[in-house]
């Protein structure tokens, strides 16, 4: 199963405060550890959400509005998705995390879709699609 781990912004986060080198290199090797276990996918930081839009959709109209968003809380500083037996070996991996915030944080995680999670509404030329998309991102 795949999970993306969601790092929750910090009030430090949204104001750009960089971690310092001990995070860093505290960070560089648990990410080696779930590259060596086959675990990790991908995983990456976000500038704070004064760099970001947002997209509001209201039937065919698109309003943009421009960051910081409210509510710190609720944003995402960071992300990895990885690939895992079961939610129970995700929390048995990130029970060994650095504190990605060094003070009080939350990570969440959260299942990721598969093909077969969408029942007959994925029909056979649907599923086709999305294998041929993700062979083509596979081989970029």
């Amino acid at each position: 199963m795949r999970v993306m781990v969601l790092i929750k912004a910090s009030a430090d986060s949204e104001a750009g405060v960089m971690p310092d080198t001990e995070l860093l290199e505290a960070m560089g090797s648990f990410n080696e550890e779930l590259v060596d276990a086959g675990v990790m996918v991908t995983g990456e930081g976000l500038f704070p959400s004064a760099s970001g839009k947002r997209i509001v959709f209201e039937g065919d109209a698109r309003t943009v509005i421009d960051g910081p968003f409210g509510h710190t809380s609720e944003l995402v500083a960071g992300f990895w998705i990885w690939e895992v037996v079961d939610m129970d070996e995700a929390i048995a991996w990130l029970q060994r995390c650095p504190n990605p915030t060094g003070a009080t944080g939350i990570v969440e995680l959260r299942p990721i879709y598969e093909i077969e999670d969408f029942g007959d509404a994925m029909t056979d030329e649907l599923a086709e699609q999305e294998t041929r998309l993700r062979d083509r991102l596979s081989d970029s």
